[in-house]
């Protein structure tokens, strides 16, 4: 077997960013986004102080969690151990980015599909290095196989136990670093310096930790890459109403269960609400992939060990017993409508907690992957409960008493706009720590 990998040497690194340059060049990589780069960190305090650089990519993981989660395999190891990528398959829906631990992906500007570092598979077939090893100037990137007995750069990072880059987040990462100093490696040791970063106008530093120039610190960044946020206002905005979906049809199914006997309140107008959240939620999930034109991948290609695809089956499911519902309730006595109660409340739950399960796939996200998946779960299904009860509430009031509805949307809408805002900063608040 083969298993190939780097040996990135800070020691010997000069932070030319020749291996950037090159890589760009050789996948003509868009401005903007980077394959490779090189992060600068000086640590100690005026006179004794030192710089330290860190080349940073894909880690080329043997439990590569980008993998894991991408709904449509276009992420794939080859043969010889890489993480590689197919254009044809992505959709563009940003999990892998969220997944990654090392920031390494990212979505081209030109395709709209995620790219990476793919060690230069193309150089690696006709017996050539990859570009970012073959113009290093003081040979500080090495290509290791760690499956090769007789490879001595994979008996150097044995001997030597060198570090690899968060392996708390158990990916098994190939991308072993010599000569370099922990704080080089973790983000959180090293805060962006808030007078900016050198050569770079730093739009986003607002996101990182800082720390004020008064304050001493045993390292910082002085210079590294921005990372876009994956996920935004659009997926915040499907939390929401794939919520309300599930909530009023779980407040539906408790009336039913309690014998609550008006057809219009239980069965026809829920189901029509519910409906009409899971339009939008299709609509907002469609409108945030970069290829928007694919989403019927997620049926034809989808992979079901991604919660992305298993996600979209579950909303299908639940638009179908959701339709049955409304159908049922036409009919006074309807066997199906009293059937369908059970069945329909749990597809409820799971329309609402499942993406607790897609969160938890986001190895590279602390604040999600870390919390039990019961609590995401929980979380989840008390928004879903709220919101669907403001909607509920709202059809209820139309129903009973006229005055009373002139007052419960506005309401209703405060809950969701509320929803909104608290599941954005959710998102956000994941996002937002470094991981490079």
């Amino acid at each position: 077997m083969t298993r190939l990998g780097f040996l990135l040497d800070s020691g010997a690194c000069i932070g030319c960013h020749a291996c950037t340059v090159a890589c760009k060049s050789e996948h003509d990589v868009p401005l903007g986004v980077n394959r490779t780069w090189v992060n600068y960190v000086e640590t100690g305090e005026f006179p004794a102080t030192e710089r330290h650089f860190t080349v940073m990519r894909c880690n080329h993981c043997d439990d590569a969690p980008c993998i894991s989660i991408c709904p449509t395999g276009s992420l794939f190891r080859a043969s010889n151990g890489v993480v590689d990528f197919d254009d044809s398959r992505c959709i563009g829906c940003k999990g892998c980015m969220n997944a990654c631990p090392y920031d390494a992906l990212y979505i081209s500007p030109e395709t709209g599909t995620a790219h990476k570092c793919n060690f230069c598979q193309h150089r690696l077939e006709v017996g050539l290095e990859p570009s970012c090893v073959s113009v290093c100037p003081t040979r500080a990137i090495t290509v290791v196989d760690h499956d090769d007995p007789a490879d001595a750069t994979a008996a150097r990072i044995r001997t030597e136990d060198l570090p690899v880059r968060s392996p708390e987040r158990r990916t098994l990462p190939k991308v072993h670093y010599a000569g370099t100093t922990p704080a080089a490696l973790d983000p959180l040791a090293r805060p962006v310096a808030d007078d900016g970063l050198i050569w770079a106008d730093w739009t986003g530093s607002a996101q990182w930790p800082t720390v004020p120039q008064t304050e001493a610190a045993p390292a910082r960044t002085a210079y590294t890459v921005a990372h876009a946020e994956a996920w935004g206002d659009k997926v915040a905005g499907y939390m929401v109403t794939k919520g309300v979906a599930a909530g009023v049809m779980l407040w539906a199914t408790a009336a039913a269960l309690v014998g609550w006997d008006d057809r219009a309140a239980v069965a026809t107008g829920p189901a029509v609400a519910a409906l009409v959240a899971l339009a939008v939620t299709g609509v907002l999930l469609i409108a945030d992939l970069k290829r928007p034109e694919r989403f019927w991948y997620l049926f034809t290609k989808g992979r079901m060990g991604s919660w992305i695809t298993a996600g979209a089956w579950v909303i299908m499911a639940d638009g179908v017993l959701v339709t049955l519902w409304g159908l049922g309730g036409l009919w006074a006595g309807s066997v199906w409508f009293a059937v369908l109660i059970a069945p329909l409340a749990l597809c409820s739950v799971l329309t609402a907690a499942y993406t607790a399960f897609l969160l938890r796939q986001c190895r590279g996200r602390v604040m999600w992957h870390d919390r039990p998946v019961t609590l995401l779960a929980a979380r989840l299904v008390g928004e879903a409960a709220l919101g669907g009860g403001a909607v509920w509430g709202s059809l209820v009031a139309l129903q009973a008493n006229a005055v009373a509805f002139s007052w419960t949307p506005v309401a209703a809408a405060a809950v969701l706009v509320w929803l909104w805002r608290h599941d954005r900063a959710f998102l956000r608040a994941a996002q937002a720590a470094p991981l490079s």
